[in-house]
C-alpha cells in the first residue's frame, strides 16, 4: 500500500526550512503531496502556480534521493479535505519552537475531531534551519539582504528578480 503524507502551507516563498521538513517526511512516505494554500483574502508575493513550480524545482530531486515522490497541488479549502483529496492518511508539519508546537496541537486537534483517519505527524526542524521563517526571508529580500543560505537557489534568484535585483 502506498504511504502517501500530505503538507500544507503557504510557501510564499519556500525556504530551506520547509525543504528541510519535506526531506524528513520522504523518509516517512512514499508520496509526500505538498498542498500550497490559495487564499483569495491573502495577498502573497508569489502566485499559487509560481509558489508551485518554485516548490517542484528546489524539492524533486532532494525528496527522489529518499526513495519519495513528490507531488504539488493548490487548495482553497481546509487543509483535511486536501489531503483527503489526495489519497493521504498522514498530514506533515514542521516544528520549529515550542510556539510552534503549541499552535500545531491546538490544530492537530481539530483536524483529528474532522478527520479522524488522518494521523498528524510532527517533525522538529534542523538545528540550522529553526530560526528560518518566510515572513524574514520576504522582508531580507525586500530590504536588498542576501537570502541565499535561507532559500534553495532557485527560490532566491525568484526573490531577486521579484525586487528587480536579478
Amino acid at each position: 500500500m502506498l504511504r502517501i503524507a500530505f503538507y500544507s502551507g503557504s510557501f510564499d516563498p519556500m525556504t530551506n526550512g520547509h525543504l528541510d521538513v519535506m526531506t524528513r517526511a520522504a523518509a516517512l512516505c512514499d508520496k509526500l503531496v505538498v498542498g500550497v494554500g490559495a487564499h483569495p483574502s491573502k495577498s502573497a508575493l508569489f502566485t499559487v502556480e509560481e509558489r508551485l513550480a518554485l516548490i517542484r524545482d528546489a524539492a524533486t530531486q532532494a525528496l527522489a534521493r529518499e526513495g519519495c515522490v513528490l507531488e504539488t497541488v493548490a487548495f482553497g479549502g481546509l487543509a483535511i479535505e486536501a489531503a483527503r483529496a489526495a489519497g493521504a492518511r498522514i498530514i506533515v508539519r514542521g516544528l520549529r519552537d515550542s510556539t510552534d508546537f503549541n499552535y500545531e496541537m491546538q490544530m492537530a486537534g481539530m483536524n483529528g475531531a474532522m478527520a479522524p483517519e488522518l494521523r498528524t505527524v510532527f517533525l522538529p526542524a534542523s538545528a540550522p534551519v529553526r530560526p528560518i521563517t518566510a515572513t524574514l526571508v520576504r522582508q531580507i529580500a525586500q530590504m536588498g539582504g542576501e537570502v541565499a543560505p535561507f532559500a534553495p537557489e532557485n527560490v532566491a534568484k525568484a526573490l531577486m528578480a521579484k525586487y528587480g535585483r536579478a
